[in-house]
């Protein structure tokens, strides 16, 4: 915890999902409730089969959920929030051709269903 699912459209041009990985990770681990940047694990995938409205023609989008520990104020919710969408319109290159649609979701994870070990 947390866990970072990056989605975008294979559509959109430009992307190095390393960078914006590597961006978006550093969002997180650099706010004041991320006690251990070791707990952030993130993973991003290039989606060739989606649908966005009735038609995909001209259309894309990037899309990130943050799932954390259930207990962040809504306050603190928000700012994560804001922080990765700054990362994606800073590193998501314009598109011509396309509508780009950016969003990002909070979400609490149930603690008592949580399960984390090591090896």
């Amino acid at each position: 915890m947390p866990h970072m699912t990056v989605e975008y459209t294979n559509n959109l041009q430009g992307i190095h999902e390393a960078k914006l990985m590597a961006a978006l990770t550093n969002a997180v681990c650099d706010h004041p409730t991320v006690a251990d940047e070791a707990d952030v694990k993130a993973r991003i995938a290039a989606l060739s089969s989606y649908q966005i409205g009735r038609n995909n023609a001209g259309r894309a989008f990037a899309h990130v959920e943050l799932r954390l520990m259930a207990g962040r104020t809504p306050e603190v919710k928000k700012e994560l929030s804001d922080r990765l969408a700054a990362v994606l319109k800073a590193e998501i290159p314009a598109q011509d051709a396309l509508q780009v649609q950016l969003s990002v979701d909070i979400v609490d994870m149930d603690k008592p269903c949580y399960f984390k070990g090591k090896l």
